[in-house]
């Protein structure tokens, strides 16, 4: 079933490879795709940065990070209906008020993270802090049987020490 799989979809790749050359549009597809890459590397990926550079800190960032990621997606899936020129020539092409849509789904996604950060409020589980792991499931600072203080040898540490 996967090499049938596998052989459709390369079949497929094919069909496409032969109409973008015959079809006379590989240069019209290499500059959207180049600009695609440019319009992420210059306005998505430092924006998502500095999102999360002023997120890092808050308490109920986990519901914050998830409402701006779906309002991203959304944003993303409305922008060639917010961007298309004009109103169509057949109605029934565009037969809603996409903007008006589009708005009412962030006003969703802002309702539902809002409940969501009550809740989590009104629980406190907001403020619960897991402690801090050297990675192998020990509290950082901790002293355990085969620490320095507790070993009978005195070899130097093999890992280093953390500081943070």
């Amino acid at each position: 079933m996967r090499v049938a799989t596998g052989a459709a979809g390369v079949a497929l790749m094919g069909v496409g490879v032969f109409l973008l050359l015959s079809g006379g549009q590989a240069r019209d597809v290499a500059l959207w795709l180049a600009g695609a890459v440019v319009l992420h590397d210059l306005l998505v990926a430092p924006l998502v940065l500095a999102a999360g550079l002023l997120l890092a800190r808050l308490p109920g960032r986990g519901p914050l990070r998830g409402a701006l990621v779906t309002a991203g997606c959304l944003t993303l899936i409305a922008l060639p209906v917010l961007f298309a020129p004009g109103t169509p020539h057949n109605p029934s092409v565009l037969p809603l008020d996409y903007p008006r849509n589009w708005l009412l789904s962030l006003a969703a996604v802002a309702l539902a993270t809002a409940a969501v950060a009550l809740v989590r409020r009104l629980r406190g589980t907001a403020a619960v802090r897991r402690p801090r792991t050297d990675g192998h499931g020990a509290r950082r600072g901790a002293r355990s049987p085969t620490s320095r203080a507790g070993r009978a040898s005195s070899s130097p540490r093999r890992w280093g020490r953390r500081d943070r």
